[in-house]
């Protein structure tokens, strides 16, 4: 196994068994293809969670009174996209299905601005082992296309289930 840590281009990672992933904690475990962050896909999420505030969605007046000077993104349209993240860089073969189990810390570091791209770099902080499964938790950094800073950062805990 390699540790691709700190590379620019999309990969992720594949394990046989579940138990193997014991040995990646620590260590980076992929880094998300591009993901565009449209108006029209702001102005979806508003609309499917009732806030519609109109730093979100109201294009004109962004561009007059916002600090940002246009639209921004949800924090938790971001924060949503962790899911996506972590299964384009993570496969376990043996595993039959997995639960989003929760989140520790989350933090929203920079606005996402409309018609910008994010992506998500996995990497594993903690694995325990369950009956039929396990339990484990992924550091998922939100990267913004063209900063240094990132949109935010999270600690997601997964819960997963083999085929046992």
């Amino acid at each position: 196994m390699s540790n691709k840590i700190q590379t620019d281009q999309a990969y992720g990672t594949t394990i046989e068994h579940l138990g193997d992933l014991k040995s990646w904690v620590g260590k980076e475990l992929g880094l998300s293809k591009w993901v565009s962050v449209t108006q029209e896909k702001i102005d979806l999420f508003a609309k499917l969670t009732e806030d519609e505030q109109w730093i979100h969605v109201d294009v004109d007046r962004s561009q007059k009174e916002s600090p940002f000077q246009q639209t921004i993104a949800h924090g938790f349209f971001i924060l949503s996209l962790a899911s996506r993240f972590c299964y384009d860089c993570l496969t376990v073969n043996d595993v039959e299905m997995g639960v989003n189990y929760g989140l520790n810390k989350v933090r929203f570091i920079s606005p996402t601005l409309s018609n910008s791209k994010v992506r998500g770099r996995i990497s594993l902080l903690e694995f325990e082992e369950k009956e039929n499964g396990a339990k484990y938790i992924m550091n998922v950094t939100f990267e913004i296309e063209g900063q240094e800073k990132p949109a935010c950062v999270a600690e997601f805990i997964a819960q997963v289930f083999t085929n046992k």
